[in-house]
């Protein structure tokens, strides 16, 4: 969903909001730099997988529910994509407890990050800044960006439509704040489709 290629694989990469997911825990295992930031991680272990049972089975309701909103090629049902995520959830909580006091995997949330200016090369967030559109102000998403510039070099994000799959009206305001701060801002289509019609991430680089 990030195009990342094996240079951007090279960089100081940094997850805002990346939840349990595994990719911190399979790009650390293969020698890549990699902090995750989300305000999950305040939590030990054992409550985040409670918390994942918990809501496991609404989740998977939810996707039956509403599975013309997803493209089903390479992942053929909700059961197998279930079965998907819940191996990446351990490989999380695997991952989390050994690397407790190695700093990869931080409590915090956007729009504030608790780190230095120009820290890592390259900040991603996914599925949840213009996602979240009808929750989420204008304002917010121009200050998290600019929090995510402020400690990297590049920014990516990803998707650029909403929940209910239509554009986020967000989008073209923020797009012209950055141009007008004399960013370089792309909307680059990836090789990467799930929620129907969500194909493009946006680029800010400094």
């Amino acid at each position: 969903m990030f195009s990342l290629s094996d240079e951007d694989l090279q960089q100081r990469i940094l997850g805002c909001g990346d939840g349990p997911a595994s990719f911190n825990a399979e790009h650390t295992s293969r020698g890549g730099s990699v902090v995750s930031l989300d305000p999950i991680y305040v939590f030990e272990a054992d409550q985040i997988r409670a918390r994942i049972g918990e809501t496991y089975q609404t989740v998977i309701t939810q996707l039956r529910q509403n599975s013309a909103d997803y493209v089903w090629d390479s992942i053929p049902s909700v059961e197998i994509l279930g079965e998907i995520r819940l191996s990446a959830m351990e490989k999380f909580l695997s991952d989390f407890v050994k690397a407790k006091g190695e700093g990869r995997y931080i409590p915090g949330e956007l729009p504030s990050l608790p780190f230095q200016a120009q820290t890592f090369d390259l900040a991603l967030s996914s599925h949840f800044l213009f996602l979240y559109s009808d929750h989420l102000t204008e304002e917010f998403h121009i200050h998290a960006l600019l929090e995510m510039l402020r400690v990297a070099n590049e920014v990516r994000v990803f998707p650029l439509i909403t929940l209910g799959n239509t554009a986020s009206p967000h989008l073209d305001a923020v797009r012209k704040h950055f141009e007008n701060r004399q960013c370089s801002v792309e909307i680059r289509t990836v090789a990467y489709e799930f929620q129907r019609g969500a194909t493009e991430m946006l680029v800010i680089k400094q």
